[in-house]
């Protein structure tokens, strides 16, 4: 199928993109991997398209204080490859590896994938790890929105229709952290069954800190706020038996990519996996 005709705007400015919103039935445009197919089968039908490529700051990664900005048009495979980003949180080349296939990572966007707003889809559950502060510009100005207030249900965001997300903004990582990721998905490339990311503190033999977020289990990326309460001060001894019943009280998709029992079941093996990983790389660190 085609999609449905539109009006075709390039702005070259955000300015001019927030004045482009300013209509009924409008719909940013950036890579397109998730919009373009939903148009075709006319799931969606946007009486005007706004394609944002033409605003070439939203394509940059710079240094801010206290972290780093990657700007909404930064590509997967761009954010992948970046040094800076490389060196400060290496967790985003791991999980860049596992986002659809190369075309969809060459040419999807993260403010894409973040606007998107799958429960499954790696870039939501790294922000929600990692604490950004994801950036919303509209007539009033720029705010900012923490993950936990920004993914509202599947597909469902604080975006509001005349907004456009502009970047997000990661803060350092405390010294000596090890971050891991992991997915498990049916076959390579597909949305993720169950994702983990992890980001360890090591205080000697024992866990000085930690943050687990999951993904695939509920209408939103989750951080495991009591589980990261029990790994203080544990020994990765004890991870196995802290994380056995991380998603025990949690109500996933029963679906035909996987059943909720299955997912539930595969959480806690996925997160001990990725706290494992996280605590040896933080442990090389000291």
């Amino acid at each position: 199928m085609k999609p449905a005709s539109f009006e075709y705007l390039r702005p070259g400015t955000v300015d001019e993109a927030i004045a482009a919103l300013d209509h009924e039935d409008a719909k940013i445009i950036a890579g397109g991997q998730s919009l373009v197919p939903m148009m075709n089968f006319r799931l969606v039908q946007p009486e005007r398209l706004v394609d944002i490529n033409g605003i070439a700051d939203l394509g940059q990664v710079a240094a801010v204080d206290g972290g780093i900005r990657i700007g909404a048009l930064v590509r997967h495979t761009q954010a992948a490859r970046d040094t800076m980003l490389g060196t400060a949180f290496p967790i985003i080349g791991e999980a860049m590896r596992h986002v659809a296939h190369v075309a969809i990572r060459n040419r999807g966007t993260i403010g894409g994938s973040l606007s998107h707003a799958d429960p499954s889809a790696e870039w939501p559950l790294l922000v929600s790890l990692l604490g950004g502060a994801i950036e919303i510009t509209g007539k009033s100005g720029v705010r900012t929105c923490s993950a936990e207030d920004f993914f509202l249900s599947p597909l469902m965001t604080d975006l509001e229709e005349d907004e456009l997300l502009t970047g997000v903004v990661l803060p350092c990582m405390p010294d000596g952290a090890g971050l891991a990721f992991d997915e498990v998905s049916q076959r390579v490339g597909d949305f993720a069954v169950v994702a983990c990311g992890a980001v360890v503190v090591m205080d000697g033999p024992r866990i000085g800190s930690a943050r687990l977020a999951l993904g695939g289990l509920g209408d939103t990326p989750l951080r495991a706020s009591e589980v990261e309460v029990a790994l203080t001060g544990a020994t990765l001894d004890d991870i196995a038996g802290i994380v056995a019943d991380c998603a025990v009280d949690l109500e996933p998709n029963d679906d035909m990519h996987a059943s909720a029992g299955y997912r539930r079941s595969l959480a806690p093996v996925l997160a001990r996996r990725v706290l494992i990983r996280a605590a040896g790389r933080a442990k090389g660190k000291t």
